[in-house]
């Protein structure tokens, strides 16, 4: 029936001349008055009886099939039949319906907002969550203020609550700011929103393309004279800072930050998609491809046929598909897969923790620990031989010997080691305070003296 009186196209008014019953989805619309001069049956009631949206299109399209049982049916809803849920499911199993469409609730909303952008994403507000990102968009059936919140909450995820769209009902249309949609006093099957992005450096909101895009101005001819110049060689080492300061701010359980390094992350990521994508290497959608693709398959126990009713029988699952993934046939070969450049704790605990998966393991921390012990008194006897060579073998045999021990008592070796580290820069700081306060300088105090400070530190800390 389309949107306004008088939108029902002529051949749709041939239709309805010749047929045997009309049912008419609501008698509430503006439409509906092109419909004067039949004799219809309005499904109004159905509407009373449906629970929920899904529940509503399932009832209509039963009452339409079930009118079509006995005679042929013109079923006339409003706006156009490919925006109806309800024609949806009818044309399913239906083929052999016909269709003769009017204006569309979406058609109407862009041409009373006189939107300038093409690709426009029209949508029901019942289906709004699926809208991705995109330039603009129209979103038609808010015909509640619940259906409207929802609306605001995805439009503001996309453009910015800030950003301003056109509340559309009927044939007018009124400029709000996006968190004012569900503000509105009436809300019927007319009302819609249309918005669309404003300039670059003017949108209240960015996504991942136009983070990408903004590399690409940076780096493109007149951009910025550094960001040109750079490789992903030249700037490997700022993912690395930039992780660090990500796990620093988790640390510190500092939202604020973890905002901030969140996006430092992922500007590193874009700028070497960006970078490949020059070379025609590979592009940032490949990435994004790849690694959704590689949850889906190393997931088998939620997307296949495996199973895993516990965290380590999740693990399980996810390790022997990811050998599986690389053509690991061996666990050596796990083990050589181990990036080397790892910081060496992590490393040392990676690659015992994959080889401790074939059986080659101690029974327990304690046994690995007479194990380190044996490796304390090898380091020992070289110190006392005064072989730099074999204090260098014997020094690294100890902190390998030390990283099982921790994995096995189920310890974080890098978590440990930097805890530790921190430990002793705050008691270091702490005696030096407490003999600055003596009137003393901590270089000239012998080894005796220095341990009675440190004493007196660690129980001053401990007192806070």
């Amino acid at each position: 029936m389309g949107i306004s009186k008088g939108d029902i196209t002529l051949r749709a008014k041939e239709a309805l001349d010749n047929a045997t019953q009309i049912l008419v989805r609501t008698t509430g619309t503006e439409s509906f008055k092109s419909l004067g001069q039949y004799q219809v049956q309005s499904l109004d009631y159905v509407f009373e009886k449906s629970r929920n949206f899904d529940t509503l299109n399932k009832n209509l399209a039963s009452a339409v099939l079930q009118a079509s049982k006995t005679s042929d049916v013109c079923y006339c809803v409003d706006g156009a039949v490919c925006e109806d849920e309800a024609c949806k499911i009818i044309l399913k199993k239906h083929k052999d319906c016909e269709v003769l469409e009017s204006v569309s609730k979406a058609s109407h909303a862009y041409n009373t907002s006189r939107l300038e952008s093409r690709g426009v994403v029209c949508v029901s507000a019942y289906s709004v969550d699926e809208i991705k990102t995109c330039r603009s968009a129209v979103v038609y059936d808010l015909d509640c203020d619940y259906v409207a919140g929802k609306v605001k909450e995805r439009l503001s995820y996309i453009f910015g609550e800030e950003s301003y769209c056109l509340f559309i009902r009927g044939e007018s249309a009124k400029k709000i700011r996006i968190y004012e949609i569900d503000r509105q006093k009436i809300y019927d099957g007319t009302c819609a929103v249309a918005v669309e992005e404003v300039e670059f450096l003017k949108k209240e909101r960015f996504d991942f393309a136009d983070l990408e895009y903004m590399v690409k101005l940076l780096r493109a001819p007149g951009g910025c004279p550094w960001d040109r110049v750079q490789t992903s060689q030249t700037i490997k080492g700022n993912m690395i800072e930039e992780a660090y300061e990500l796990v620093d701010a988790i640390e510190r359980d500092d939202a604020y930050d973890m905002e901030e390094e969140t996006g430092d992350v992922m500007l590193q990521t874009a700028f070497h998609s960006v970078m490949q994508e020059e070379k025609g290497e590979f592009t940032a959608g490949d990435a994004l491809t790849r690694v959704v693709k590689k949850l889906i398959f190393r997931h088998s126990h939620i997307f296949g046929g495996d199973n895993a009713s516990s965290e380590s029988e999740a693990l399980g699952v996810w390790e022997k598909n990811k050998r599986k993934e690389k053509g690991q046939d061996t666990f050596g070969e796990s083990l050589l897969a181990v990036p080397k450049n790892f910081p060496a704790c992590m490393y040392a605990q990676k690659i015992q923790k994959r080889a401790s998966k074939s059986g080659m393991d101690f029974l327990s921390a304690v046994s690995a620990s007479e194990r380190l012990g044996d490796e304390v008194a090898e380091l020992l006897n070289a110190l006392i031989e005064g072989d730099k060579e074999a204090v260098r073998d014997e020094a690294g045999d100890v902190l390998f010997s030390a990283v099982n021990t921790c994995r096995l008592a189920g310890v974080d070796c890098e978590e440990a080691l930097r805890a530790s580290a921190d430990k002793f820069v705050k008691r270091f700081v702490k005696c030096e305070e407490l003999i600055i306060a003596d009137g003393k300088d901590i270089t000239d105090l012998n080894e005796l003296e220095l341990d009675v400070y440190w004493e007196r530190a660690k129980n001053a800390l401990k007192a806070d």
